[in-house]
């Protein structure tokens, strides 16, 4: 009920039709993962520095569909985000002005259901720009890798501590680490994640 007033509202807000199809009935077993690297990890300060995304139909990763761009930030990078991120100023020169990045990566994910690692966040990201560029925030709807690993875990270590680190869910699920951690392998590995989790009935 409440996401139905949700979506009603959202709708209302649109300002450009053209982006109308976000909220059309999303695709039967079709599901976008993305992942986004940022300056920091507050939404209301901090900027998208790339997206990566990937595409899933069935239980097949699309990797050749894959998307990802680099964003050009308003201001310089600190030299604690590089540490993290390893991405410079200079790579990011002939990135996407952020609402040019943000109409590429809506047209990508479609009306899709979104799946991510603490996908929440990536969300707020997002909806930083979205919000005053269109009116709305994603209508998609959102699925959580480490909510149903959660589920799935907790059914056999009720009273146990569950180890929801990224690195540490891909160790149990016994998936290929990538050896760079950026917003493609990332969501390409949350993919590999999502795939397993849905066909397995115990791990």
């Amino acid at each position: 009920m409440l996401s139905k007033i949700f979506t009603h509202f959202n709708r209302k807000n649109l300002n450009n039709e053209d982006y109308a199809f976000l909220f059309d009935e999303p695709p039967v077993d079709e599901y976008v993962v993305y992942d986004t690297e940022t300056t920091g990890l507050n939404p209301k300060v901090d900027e998208i520095l790339s997206i990566g995304a990937v595409k899933i139909k069935g239980n097949k990763i699309l990797a050749s569909e894959k998307f990802e761009l680099y964003v050009q930030p308003t201001k310089e990078i600190s030299e604690e985000s590089i540490k993290i991120h390893q991405i410079r100023n200079i790579d990011l020169q002939n990135g996407s002005k952020p609402n040019e990045a943000i109409e590429k990566f809506l047209h990508f994910i479609g009306s899709s259901t979104l799946v991510g690692y603490y996908l929440e966040f990536d969300v707020n990201m997002i909806n930083k720009y979205l919000k005053p560029y269109l009116g709305i925030k994603l209508p998609n709807k959102q699925i959580e890798v480490s909510g149903i690993y959660h589920d799935k875990k907790i059914k056999f270590i009720p009273d146990g501590h569950i180890d929801l680190r990224f690195d540490s869910i891909m160790k149990d699920l016994e998936l290929p680490i990538f050896g760079k951690h950026d917003a493609t392998n990332d969501a390409l590995m949350t993919a590999m994640m999502f795939v397993k989790l849905k066909n397995i009935s115990k791990i």
